[in-house]
């Protein structure tokens, strides 16, 4: 089985979710999007799946930092450029366990993937 935790790794939310992880003896592999990068490819691949109004964090000060116009003119394509240029503005973390993927971490979730 193949796990990857995608995010970055000062995040409160990612810290959880590789406590879980290790905690439960499931072995993953850490993607950092900041020393790994982002390709257009994978975010494509994540969006797909997922939907792009999934994956944008509209919580975080990357976010918030975009201009009311910008925000109102938010479309699938200005929303991957955005998430490209911050990977920040993804929300966190997302899990790819084979070809799955999940966004978010809370411990019930991850014990219902991982049982």
């Amino acid at each position: 089985m193949s796990i990857v935790l995608y995010g970055i790794p000062n995040c409160d939310t990612i810290k959880k979710a590789k406590k879980f992880l290790q905690d439960n003896n499931v072995e993953f592999t850490f993607h950092d999007y900041r020393k790994d990068g982002l390709t257009s490819e994978l975010l494509d691949s994540f969006v797909a799946q997922l939907g792009w109004e999934a994956l944008l964090n509209k919580r975080g000060t990357t976010y918030r930092a975009l201009s009311d116009e910008q925000k109102q003119n938010l479309n699938e394509t200005s929303a991957k450029q955005y998430m490209l240029e911050s990977p920040a503005m993804i929300k966190r973390p997302i899990l790819q366990r084979n070809t799955e993927l999940h966004v978010g971490f809370k411990a019930a979730q991850y014990q219902e993937i991982f049982k």
